[in-house]
């Protein structure tokens, strides 16, 4: 496996950095992208802002309305059986 060489940067009088182009690219982060800043043992850790906050189920269980009658769990079971079927049968050659 070839090594990648160590890419730099600097801090500038008002504490910016500018991000390399190669890594910018490889990370699809363009102007504008909110980061994650973590200190780590290591040294500074940068990741992209998740677009949507984590959510928990109970947090939005039970925000789809359905009006209809209460499905079984075997009509339940069924209905995503044929659903994984025909996903299949869509990618036979």
């Amino acid at each position: 496996m070839t090594e990648k060489p160590d890419l730099t940067t600097v801090v500038s009088t008002k504490g910016q950095v500018i991000l390399p182009k190669a890594v910018r690219t490889r990370r699809g982060w363009s102007a504008g992208t909110a980061l994650i800043v973590q200190e780590t043992d290591n040294g500074v850790l940068l990741k992209a802002k998740p677009i949507f906050a984590p959510q928990r189920p109970k947090d939005v269980f039970g925000c789809l309305r359905y009006d209809g009658p209460a499905r079984s769990i075997a009509e339940m079971n069924a209905a995503i059986v044929a659903e994984t079927r025909r996903r299949h049968a869509r990618h036979r050659c």
